[in-house]
């Protein structure tokens, strides 16, 4: 899984802010940490090789989706929109991803899959009762909600 990770994450290089930007990207310590946090994650193979992973965490009254990655040359190829659509089975309830303000191949990605960009008000307001993650991350990062968050109605 590390391997996945810190190939699809070299697209944030030179993207995100330099100070947020650390080699390799998610240590294997990291991964291990998000795991004893509850980070739950779902694999795709092809072949018998993981080609995507996706995490889910359960926060309560909603989930998130943690460290979605797509090996680059498997990239487009529908593996994200499965993981994605696996995960929100699983959840049952609203869903929110954040992400990099500065990646927006994922801001589309989510958006096509049916996710809205929160307001940078309300990401403000979910990000630090959701996620623990510094203020400089808060500062450049973007929140995206499901139909479930949006209208609590589906």
């Amino acid at each position: 899984m590390l391997t996945i990770v810190n190939a699809a994450a070299q697209a944030y290089r030179g993207v995100i802010p330099a100070d947020r930007w650390h080699e390799p990207y998610m240590p294997a310590e990291e991964l291990a940490s998000e795991i004893a946090d509850g980070v739950v994650f779902w694999i795709e193979e092809n072949d018998g090789r993981i080609v995507g992973i996706m995490g889910i965490q359960d926060k309560g009254d909603v989930a998130l989706v943690r460290h979605a990655y797509v090996e680059p040359d498997a990239q487009r190829q529908g593996i994200g929109r499965r993981l994605l659509r696996h995960v929100q089975a699983l959840a049952g309830k609203p869903v929110l991803v954040g992400t990099w303000a500065a990646a927006t191949w994922a801001i589309d990605f989510y958006r096509r899959n049916g996710f809205t960009l929160l307001s940078p008000a309300e990401k403000d307001r979910v990000l630090p009762r959701y996620w623990s993650i510094p203020a400089r991350q808060v500062e450049t990062s973007v929140v995206l909600a499901d139909r479930k968050w949006m209208d609590p109605q589906c």
